[in-house]
């Protein structure tokens, strides 16, 4: 039987979910991967009182955990500065790293992958993105012969979440609320509902797939904060939902990277995901389009992705860990083509569906459907549209022709992601 003694680092919620994982599963664990995971020490600044670590040694300076007599440092202690420091010192010292951390990697990860290879250790990421959900993996091995086109899909749990109540008629503020007290949203969300957490896992996987850097060139990101109820129920008639999508497209040596709300088609594989579910799509030439799905975030799924890659690190040989592409350019966002859903809120008065039919007519941006729906308050109406595809780069002058109209009122805009 294999042996892997292990250094945890960080004793948060992950970290006491991954200690208390190994200690009950352990059996099964070393009757599926024949392994047995000893856990030397523990890297603790503070004790937790949801966890006894029982007779493990405890290092309150965290650093201390690589003197010790172990094959692998598990990162868990969150943020970017010192578990970088962290990460580096344990690779200088040949051991080998485990991290679940998406910003570190999404910052750092060309630095710290080159010290891994120079000094012949591993640094494995699998519960990065997605959580339990083997993305990594699927990239790195199962696809390996496969050329990958597209990526894309919902990569953040908490956005998801609050889209699939607002789908059912609820307002964006009261759901937010709902996955605060339900522990899928921090009490500051802006990382997540920013769009923040979703760019950084996709710049992970545009990398592992396509060589782009890491971290990238910037990129576009949009959350979900601008999004209405009402969006909703408009796209519905139409054929459409709403998801934040994080896409990373190859396109002739280039790439196409960006996070967002879009419109998806209802019977799509993405749209019918809902929940604190975390989905994607990968296009490939030879399996065709796979789809996988998984929680994205808590405990558990997080702790069976550190010990998918301490399995993985046990019973395979040294590798290149990396594959960047120093000639891979980013597109710049302004250059891509979208269809767009527009709302806009008028002024019900003679006219007003032709004056800003003009507007899109004068910057030569087509319209595939147009219509009127039932009058709001203060004798408004919403004009729902859906254009054909445009530059990306004639949008704003749009909106700020649209709004110089003395009847409209107000604008909000999604993007449609093509099929």
């Amino acid at each position: 039987m294999n042996k892997l003694r292990v250094g945890i680092c960080g004793w948060g919620n992950v970290a006491t979910g991954l200690f208390k994982t190994l200690q009950t599963n352990s059996v099964e664990i070393k009757k599926r991967s024949n392994l047995e995971i000893e856990i030397i020490a523990i890297g603790a600044r503070r004790d937790n009182p949801k966890c006894d670590p029982g007779n493990v040694i405890i290092e309150r300076d965290i650093f201390k955990i690589i003197d010790h007599d172990i094959d692998v440092i598990v990162e868990l202690i969150g943020g970017v500065d010192v578990a970088r420091d962290l990460i580096l010192k344990a690779l200088n010292a040949k051991k080998h790293v485990v991290t679940a951390n998406k910003a570190v990697i999404f910052n750092h990860g060309n630095e710290l992958f080159s010290v891994a290879n120079k000094n012949g250790v591993k640094l494995l990421y699998e519960s990065s993105v997605c959580a339990g959900t083997p993305i990594i993996k699927l990239l790195n091995q199962e696809l390996a012969a496969s050329k990958i086109s597209k990526i894309s899909g919902m990569l953040n749990g908490t956005s998801n979440f609050i889209l699939s109540n607002m789908e059912e008629g609820m307002e964006f503020e009261p759901t937010l609320k709902l996955a605060q007290e339900k522990g899928y949203a921090e009490p500051d969300p802006s990382f997540d509902i920013e769009g923040t957490d979703a760019a950084h896992k996709i710049g992970i996987l545009s990398s592992l797939a396509f060589g782009s850097s890491l971290p990238p060139k910037d990129f576009y990101i949009e959350g979900i904060n601008g999004i209405h109820k009402d969006d909703f129920k408009y796209a519905y008639e139409m054929g459409y939902t709403i998801k934040h999508l994080a896409i990373a497209k190859s396109t002739n040596n280039s790439i196409d990277l960006r996070a967002h709300p879009s419109l998806v088609k209802l019977d799509s594989y993405l749209a019918n995901l809902k929940g604190v579910r975390n989905g994607i799509e990968v296009e490939t030439d030879l399996l065709g389009t796979l789809h996988i799905a998984g929680s994205g975030a808590g405990q558990e799924a997080t702790a069976s992705g550190v010990i998918s890659d301490l399995i993985y690190l046990s019973d395979s040989k040294i590798r290149e860990v990396n594959n960047i592409n120093e000639t891979i350019e980013l597109i710049d966002f302004i250059d891509l083509d979208f269809q767009y859903y527009f709302y806009i809120e008028a002024s019900d008065v003679s006219g007003v569906m032709a004056s800003i039919s003009s507007i899109f007519a004068n910057k030569d941006v087509s319209i595939e459907s147009i219509s009127q729906k039932e009058n709001l308050n203060d004798d408004l109406v919403p004009i729902i549209i859906i254009t054909d595809p445009f530059k990306e780069k004639d949008y704003q002058e749009l909106v700020d022709n649209l709004l110089e109209l003395d009847s409209v009122n107000k604008i909000r805009s999604i993007r449609i992601e093509p099929q």
